[in-house]
């Protein structure tokens, strides 16, 4: 299926899995708009792609719903109604070990790998509805199929909520002809990586998977036709263990 026109929202767009996200589906001709907190980084990615494409950038927080809630109703008004939603927004935190977590480090963490995939799908969900078609395509983790303790406690929680959600709404919507996927990718070399306990060497960042490996992932579901969906793909690094 080709993404010409279509109009695609991208939460955490201004660096890593985002950024590799929007530049795939600004190339193949979708009209992207891009999403997070720090507007800077935003307007970078848009800059560095305007020679070749158009991306529209507006900052706001997944995890603040009316936040949100504006951003969805400028799109709808600059391009129309959205029809792909890939949320990528998520965070995890230095101190992770459940001795050692902050309650406010773990609310944050619910609230934006979690509730903010809700904000955003809960804004968009309507008009899909309405046109019985869209796609949502979250960008979770490896963590939230198998928790681990080195996503930690929070992060492999947050993680497996959004799982639940997405799995839930893609059997609610299916006679809507809305598609949900949750993609779970194992280690991947993005921004993230600065909040590990340990530091990640560049040996170790150059062998895992790159934010270009989960944008084609994405980019895979994203083509498919309307009657082909793919509830959950998990993509890892060759040795990264998952049995």
């Amino acid at each position: 299926m080709s993404l010409h026109g279509k109009v695609v929202l991208i939460t955490g767009g201004g660096t890593g899995i985002g950024k590799a996200i929007a530049e795939s589906f600004a190339a193949a001709g979708a009209k992207v708009t891009i999403t997070g907190r720090r507007e800077a980084k935003l307007r970078e990615v848009a800059d560095a792609l305007a020679p070749t494409a158009a991306i529209r950038y507006h900052a706001a927080d997944v995890a603040d719903r009316d936040q949100v809630t504006t951003l969805v109703q400028r799109i709808n008004d600059e391009d129309g109604p959205i029809d792909i939603l890939v949320n990528n927004a998520g965070m995890n935190v230095l101190a992770r070990r459940i001795h050692e977590l902050q309650p406010a480090d773990w609310e944050r963490m619910l609230q934006v790998n979690a509730t903010g995939v809700f904000n955003t799908i809960h804004a968009v969900l309507p008009k899909m509805r309405e046109r019985k078609d869209g796609l949502l395509i979250t960008i979770s983790s490896i963590a939230g199929v198998r928790a681990s303790v080195l996503a930690g406690a929070g992060y492999s929680a947050s993680k497996h909520a959004v799982n639940a959600l997405m799995t839930v709404i893609a059997l609610e919507e299916k006679d809507n002809g809305i598609r949900a996927t949750s993609i779970n990718p194992g280690e991947v070399n993005t921004p993230i990586l600065d909040e590990r306990p340990v530091p990640v060497s560049d040996e170790h960042k150059a062998s895992i998977l790159q934010p270009e490996d989960v944008a084609a992932a994405a980019l895979f579901v994203a083509m498919l036709p309307p009657r082909a969906h793919v509830p959950e793909l998990i993509i890892k690094p060759t040795h990264q263990q998952f049995a």
